[in-house]
């Protein structure tokens, strides 16, 4: 819940004058807030140089009716939505979303041809505990419940231990491949070894300029799922350019 749309509408625009064309091999995703959706469209419509596609950060199961405040995939379509949010951390535990919710979720995603980021993470009992695989492949399980192997290949993964986000503190790379690994091998078990090895699993959680190159470099990180740091144009050109 960061920028009002004309916020927003500046931080796209000095974005995208920092963009290059060398940055073209990787899927920049911008996922301002619902009230900026549309001036992120224009601003992408004006300079379409940047390949810098949109995504929402929120939607809801329902393609449409008496669900006052919702968002359906058609009006995400509607402002050139090709991504979405789907599971975060914060959407479970502020507004209490179910495992089930969520699969709903992935689903009318899939069905309206809007890719999927697909969250999940541990709270910092549930590390301490030693279940962080466990807890979070589970999550994974039931979230793909629903997508067939037909869909599955447009949906993206993100790991983002909750204890990690916006704590300055994140695992060691070595422990968030790990658990990046696992996620891996749980698609491979559902959709079979070729699906699981063109799966995009992002790392969330106070990535950083810091610490971006250490995390890019473990082969089971694809790429960043980026909170703070995505508000400041040079902190997250940064970690563009480590996963270019």
């Amino acid at each position: 819940m960061n920028k009002t749309a004309m916020e927003a509408t500046n931080l796209l625009q000095q974005l995208f004058y920092s963009y290059d064309s060398k940055y073209d091999k990787v899927d920049v995703l911008v996922c301002p807030p619902f009230t900026a959706l549309r001036s992120a469209q224009v601003v992408l419509e004006f300079d379409k140089n940047a390949k810098i596609r949109i995504g929402a950060q929120d939607v809801y199961w329902q393609p449409q009716g008496a669900y006052t405040g919702a968002i359906s995939t058609e009006m995400l379509k509607d402002v050139s939505c090709t991504y979405c949010i789907i599971g975060h951390s914060e959407r479970r535990e502020y507004f209490h979303e179910t495992d089930e919710d969520i699969a709903k979720k992935a689903l009318a995603l899939v069905e309206a041809g809007i890719a999927p980021i697909v969250c999940c993470g541990e709270s910092v009992e549930v590390y301490d505990a030693g279940k962080t695989v466990e807890f979070v492949t589970g999550q994974i399980r039931a979230a793909l419940s629903q997508i067939t192997p037909a869909a599955i290949g447009s949906v993206v993964i993100a790991y983002e231990p909750i204890w990690a986000i916006g704590t300055g503190r994140t695992p060691t790379p070595e422990q968030a491949d790990a658990v990046c690994g696992a996620l891996r091998e749980t698609v491979q078990e559902l959709y079979g070894a070729e699906v699981a090895a063109a799966m995009r699993i992002l790392y969330g959680g106070s990535m950083n300029p810091g610490n971006v190159d250490a995390l890019s470099a473990k082969p089971n990180i694809d790429g960043g799922l980026i909170g703070g740091a995505a508000l400041k144009v040079d902190d997250f050109m940064a970690l563009v350019k480590a996963f270019s």
